[in-house]
């Protein structure tokens, strides 16, 4: 079986993490070669699948990325499918989640060139502290916090007339536990829970991504917090090989869906290696019924 992992330029051998993974692939005997996306040399026909893993640079060339999943599913199967890819590459995905029942933070959508009285916003939902972000965006790119005080909403105003003018924003209220309590995730291999973990940032901090210094550790979900993140995951929809749904908690201690990403998500195999046995198995499983 011949599986290419899909990568980007700035990493080319993949991540460390995924160690256990790509171990139990060669167990299986499975060749798994660790691919450029977007290099053109890239012949994907010759793959029995591809597995997109560390595609951490499409951000800036969306539409190419979504273009490129198209054509993979064309010539191989794509895991997940190009129309997850499509979908799930835009935060407005959050919307639909919304529509079917998840709780996610409470959200305004800023469309790309719209003009925005962010003072007035913050005042109607008697926000304090804001966040901004953009619709496409991964590792805390173009993120704000913000408080609601003059130099506050200032820094707010310019960074989103300058953001606005290129892409669709998200203005939502700061949750602050995410600097006490950081945010938890669960981690789904072919349809179930596989293991959780919580990353908590370094103090003051509200990225928890460890390019940002942040930590992460094993973390046991509630019956309460795996239905929240089981809905999320029915809400999604699909035949999804993995996915992740990451979660805060607001003001009053209920659980807010931030993101769910069934695209190219971290999957902290270094907090439970049998993880990579899992998938490892649902992917092979999968590639072997098809050929």
């Amino acid at each position: 079986m011949h599986i290419a992992l899909a990568t980007c330029s700035n990493l080319p051998d993949g991540e460390v993490d995924d160690a256990p993974f790509h171990q139990a692939l060669a167990r299986r005997g499975v060749t798994a070669p660790q691919v450029v996306w977007d290099d053109p040399e890239a012949d994907w026909s010759q793959y029995d699948a591809v597995l997109t893993r560390y595609t951490w640079d499409y951000m800036e060339k969306h539409a190419a990325f979504v273009a490129w999943a198209m054509h993979v599913e064309h010539v191989t199967r794509l895991f997940n499918s190009a129309a997850v890819v499509a979908w799930n590459t835009n935060k407005s995905y959050l919307r639909d989640l919304e529509a079917s029942g998840v709780s996610i933070a409470p959200t305004i959508w800023l469309e790309q060139g719209q003009s925005v009285e962010v003072a007035q916003l913050m005042t109607e939902r008697n926000w304090q502290r804001g966040f901004i972000k953009p619709l496409i965006g991964a590792t805390a790119r173009e993120t704000l916090r913000f408080n609601a005080d003059e130099s506050g909403l200032a820094e707010a105003r310019a960074h989103l007339q300058r953001t606005l003018a290129n892409e669709n924003m998200m203005l939502q209220p700061y949750l602050n536990k995410v600097e006490t309590e950081g945010e938890i995730s669960a981690i789904f291999i072919d349809g179930e829970v596989s293991h959780c973990v919580r990353k908590i940032p370094v103090p003051g901090d509200y990225r928890v991504q460890d390019n940002f210094g942040a930590s992460d550790e094993l973390y046991v979900f509630s019956e309460e917090e795996l239905e929240q993140a089981r809905q999320a995951h029915r809400a999604a929809g699909g035949d999804l090989l993995y996915a992740r749904a990451d979660f805060l908690r607001d003001d009053s201690g209920g659980l807010v869906l931030t993101e769910f990403e069934a695209v190219e998500p971290s999957l902290f195999f270094r907090h439970d290696p049998e993880a990579g046995e899992r998938l490892a198995d649902a992917l092979c499983a999968r590639v072997a019924s098809a050929i």
